[in-house]
């Protein structure tokens, strides 16, 4: 395949160009038409990418808060990183991994390390991991990579592993599919490619094109569900998030399904990092516009946002369109059991617990989910983009959400989530329309209540 027909850099230069011209009617009218949760153009994207005035900003804010509820509604799906390696051949210059990195503690998880790291996540009451594995061939080679998640999946009740790898031949994405992961997910970092090759100056990860196409390897492999994004800072941000639309729109065309998710990432300090200040900063502002763009353009995609982010910026996201959180988290080999600050990938800004973010979820009005029932019940790839092109994906996620959030109450809330929680699950019931499945809904917390676990729709 040409991989310059996945990103033209020519076009997106000339779509933001023309994008400054734009009206303050037309870009109106561009929001409200994203109100019908089909998605924008590229072009409707470059034109929303240039705007600064405060007031059509509020608008975009507001149109993607409504998009986000009326496809997903008011749910926020948690998770946890899992590092089993920061060893790693590359030398990225934003990356505390890097390889010319002398003062990091390096550790590679074996299988038994990795199991007692994902059975202290499930302490905390997680039920989905991203596993994130390092860029040593050496020692996360594809069959240690598929050894842990078997074996997370047998030693520990973690029951979604999406992994985070580095990219790879179909062979070995026939054995990851095979393991039974959910999503793959891999950033392009950066889609500029004089960039790219001056943020990635040695090591495997220097190859843009292999990196740039490893989602087609997976999807030849038979993984349907594949996430991606950009570190933002790296270039301007403008550039790189059309490019990850165009990105999103070529896989949509070519095989009818674009990204489950796509991950928002900002440049954070990294121990002996070789930049020592971020390329190109993307403000409080620009990037909660980046977040309502997307909302706006690709509506059936999950947006997730990590740690990174201090703790009042993320809770402001969730009303902005975001869709998925990390909470808990730590960034290094074995840090749920030990944490290592000298051994993690970047720093991080919330620190807060799992049970702390329940608490901020419910607050706010939204629904905490464990959710991993569209995994197992066959709804990826096409067919988890069809249900939610057509916005009626929450019809099975809203029942799910009430019920993993319930389990997670019974067996891991402190008092304060538990009065918290059982209100919103309260609230939540009233909103299941189908009688039927409200009913059924009730019967399965009574059965939770008493004991079981993992029921789901």
């Amino acid at each position: 395949m040409d991989t310059y027909q996945i990103i033209q850099e020519d076009q997106i230069e000339a779509l933001l160009e023309e994008g400054k011209k734009a009206t303050k009617e037309e870009v109106l009218e561009i929001i409200e038409k994203a109100r019908d949760c089909y998605g924008l153009s590229l072009e409707e994207a470059a034109i929303l990418l240039q705007t600064e005035d405060d007031d059509i900003l509020a608008n975009l804010f507001d149109a993607a808060r409504y998009i986000k509820d009326k496809i997903y509604g008011n749910r926020i799906v948690i998770f946890a990183p899992l590092y089993t390696s920061n060893e790693c051949t590359n030398n990225c210059l934003y990356c505390g991994f890097r390889v010319a990195n002398k003062q990091l503690h390096r550790r590679t998880l074996n299988v038994e390390e990795i199991v007692h790291e994902a059975q202290a996540i499930e302490k905390q009451g997680h039920k989905r991991v991203l596993m994130v594995c390092g860029e040593d061939p050496r020692k996360t080679h594809i069959n240690h990579i598929v050894d842990a998640v078997k074996a997370v999946y047998q030693g520990a009740d973690i029951r979604r592993i999406n992994v985070n790898a580095a990219p790879m031949p179909v062979e070995d994405f026939k054995k990851l599919k095979e393991a039974g992961i959910g999503t793959f997910q891999i950033f392009q970092e950066t889609y500029h490619r004089e960039t790219y090759k001056k943020m990635h100056p040695s090591g495997s990860k220097s190859d843009y094109d292999y990196r740039l196409t490893a989602i087609e390897r997976a999807l030849e492999a038979g993984i349907d569900d594949f996430g991606i994004g950009v570190l933002l800072g790296l270039y301007d941000y403008r550039f790189d998030v059309l490019a990850t639309l165009m990105h999103a729109q070529y896989m949509d065309e070519r095989y009818s399904v674009g990204p489950h998710t796509i991950s928002i990432p900002r440049l954070r300090p990294a121990l002996d990092a070789a930049l020592s200040e971020t390329p190109y900063p993307v403000s409080d502002k620009d990037f909660k516009k980046i977040v309502a763009v997307y909302r706006l353009t690709v509506p059936y995609t999950g947006i997730i946002l990590s740690t990174r982010e201090r703790a009042e910026l993320r809770d402001e996201l969730l009303n902005l369109g975001v869709s998925q959180i990390s909470a808990g988290s730590k960034t290094n080999p074995g840090g749920y059991e030990e944490d290592d600050r000298e051994a993690t990938q970047f720093e991080t800004s919330d620190e807060r617990s799992l049970d702390e973010m329940l608490q901020v979820v419910c607050e706010q009005g939204h629904l905490p989910s464990f959710c991993t029932a569209c995994y197992r019940a066959n709804r990826t790839g096409a067919a988890f983009m069809e249900l939610a092109k057509d916005a009626h994906i929450h019809e099975f996620c809203q029942p799910n959400a009430i019920l993993t959030f319930k389990e997670n109450l019974v067996h891991f809330g402190s008092e304060e989530t538990k009065a918290k929680g059982e209100k919103m699950i309260a609230q939540e019931l009233e909103k299941i329309e189908d009688e039927k499945v409200k009913k059924e809904t009730q019967e399965r917390l009574k059965r939770i209540e008493k004991g079981e676990r993992d029921l789901y729709f």
